[in-house]
């Protein structure tokens, strides 16, 4: 959803959308652009952080860039005014005073994109199951702030190990109708980061061809009315954000906890505090996952797909999962229901420089070994770039932590909230183990399955950790049990 408001045939502002469902806030990390600079319509013009991810934010319109109302490193609430445009430059000075604010839906740029910088839409959208959301508000700005952009910040990429993480879980998108619906390739990438189902969207393109209109117009809000404190807390500029600061001796440093950090923090205490924690340990040889591993790597069918043990591991969850489904499931407290899923969005946790994120991977119980393999490289590459987008970090069922990419050998892993289930795994190392009678040097993990005790008993969480185990330990169980 994009969020502007027009000050007068000339002038537009652009406001800080919601780039992730509910959220309040998201701070400018970099700007793109300068006062002066030409901008195209769907041009990238800044980045910001929520308490979710990064993303970036394309302009919704042509013309010159008046004013910057915020520098980088300031928290802004949605609905706040971002950036002026001058969409008419040249043809006189502007208005005096800005008119009533007002919501319009996005006209869309020509379906190719334009030169230069591509446009990223990322963290727009609704469930894939729904094209309604909920109303968000819209901001009176009384006239342009003079806040000046201040210096690029430096880059802001994220680090992922390369095998490792957790996940978060989502719903299943909606199911397609047998005729499918026309539209070119852009827009149906418009639609899926906006989180829009175009067997829902009612075509007006030539041949009943569905536009980047149409699609902005499924997913646009209906306006909402603005409390007087939100308009007087949206006039004022806020400071620049504060930055870690050292104490006068040089011992100590404070840093602020806001984006990814401050959410990290509240849903672990949510999660450690509202869930019965149980967490059960198994040791096993994966030698022969190991061989299987090294096989998968020259077999041709696997061919450019990221090709390491937790892909394994993941395909050994997902079956353990079949085979108890049971452990795929969510607490609803406030109507007292058990939820059990019927599909699983699997999630792998990923430490970035700005924290543990829990990207998932949808309908991977769907996947065979080489989709789940491109879909887990997929992740772990978009992670790295710092481009994981919200929606690609909600609605997770079960997740995965891999702590063995930073040699340790097991944990204690709290819970994804929302989620009743998660399995960490643990460094292979080769150590003395008693095969066939005697001992050898095998490879030997360590697996550790936390689940939420209000709706997994310990039967039903032990049979889980022993099927994956069982099949790490002898993989052809992925085609018997299968």
């Amino acid at each position: 959803m994009t969020t502007m408001t027009e000050t007068s045939a000339r002038f537009r502002e652009f406001k800080m959308p919601d780039v992730g469902e509910g959220l309040t806030e998201a701070e400018i990390l970099k700007w793109f652009v300068q006062p002066g600079d030409t901008v195209t319509d769907g041009q990238v013009v800044c980045e910001v952080e929520t308490a979710k991810a990064a993303v970036e934010l394309p302009i919704p319109f042509d013309g010159v860039v008046h004013e910057l109302r915020f520098p980088e490193g300031t928290t802004v609430d949605v609905g706040q005014v971002i950036i002026a445009v001058d969409v008419a430059p040249g043809s006189g000075d502007a208005p005096a005073a800005a008119p009533e604010s007002v919501q319009e839906p996005v006209a869309e740029a020509e379906e190719e994109a334009p030169k230069g910088r591509q446009p990223v839409l990322v963290g727009y959208g609704v469930a894939e199951t729904s094209t309604k959301r909920r109303a968000r508000k819209s901001v009176e700005i009384p006239g342009p702030a003079a806040a000046a952009a201040q210096a690029e910040l430096n880059g802001h990429g994220a680090a992922v190990p390369e095998a490792g993480g957790a996940a978060v879980p989502e719903t299943h998108s909606a199911a397609v109708p047998e005729a499918r619906p026309l539209a070119k390739p852009p827009v149906r990438k418009l639609a899926k980061d906006l989180g829009i189902d175009l067997a829902t969207v009612t075509p007006t393109g030539e041949g009943g061809i569905i536009t980047r209109e149409d699609v902005h117009a499924a997913a646009a809000p209906a306006p909402a009315e603005v409390p007087a404190q939100a308009v007087a807390a949206a006039a004022a500029v806020p400071e620049p954000a504060v930055v870690p600061v050292s104490g006068a001796d040089g011992r100590e440093t404070r840093i602020p906890v806001k984006g990814v950090r401050k959410a990290i923090a509240q849903a672990m205490v949510g999660s450690a505090f509202t869930a019965p924690h149980v967490t059960e340990f198994v040791t096993v040889d994966v030698t022969r996952t190991m061989k299987l591993v090294a096989e998968l790597k020259e077999d041709k069918d696997m061919a450019g797909v990221r090709v390491n043990p937790l892909l394994i591991i993941a395909k050994a969850l997902l079956v353990a999962i079949r085979r108890n489904p049971d452990i795929n499931s969510a607490w609803d407290e406030a109507n007292q229901e058990i939820v059990r899923k019927h599909y699983v969005n699997l999630g792998i946790a990923a430490a970035t420089p700005r924290g543990l994120i829990v990207p998932n991977i949808k309908d991977a119980h769907d996947k065979t070994l080489p989709e789940l393999g491109e879909a887990l490289g997929e992740l772990v590459s978009t992670a790295r770039e710092g481009r994981t987008s919200p929606a690609a970090m909600a609605g997770g069922t079960v997740t995965i932590t891999n702590v063995g990419v930073f040699g340790v050998d097991t944990g204690t892993p709290i819970l994804n909230p929302g989620e009743s289930a998660i399995l960490a795994v643990g460094a292979i190392k080769l150590q003395p183990w008693v095969h066939k009678g005697k001992v050898k040097p095998r490879q030997v993990t360590t697996l550790a399955l936390s689940f939420d005790h209000r709706l997994v008993d310990g039967e039903l969480g032990s049979k889980v950790l022993a099927d994956v185990a069982a099949i790490l330990e002898q993989p052809k169980r992925l085609i018997t049990w299968a």
